[in-house]
């Protein structure tokens, strides 16, 4: 039985090049294909942006509700 090869690999330029001039395979061919690839990346910042209105929207009418029933619960003199 042999020992595992530990040695540590360091990629020269000419192989970091052959690495990222692979041709897109699967789905990343698809969307690059045929430009879907920005539709879905502005649908997913839309959705986004649209989950950070509803949570700055509610945390407004929460605090006014709070400042609401801190108002009435105040002891008046």
């Amino acid at each position: 039985m042999q020992p595992a090869d530990t040695t540590v690999a360091v990629l020269d330029p000419s192989a970091a090049q052959a690495v990222t001039e692979q041709p897109a395979q699967g789905v990343e061919r698809v969307m690059l294909a045929e430009d879907k690839l920005p539709v879905v990346l502005a649908v997913v910042l839309v959705v986004w942006l649209g989950v950070l209105l509803l949570l700055f929207r509610t945390d407004r009418r929460l605090a006014r509700l709070e400042r609401q029933l801190d108002d009435r619960d105040a002891p008046r003199s």
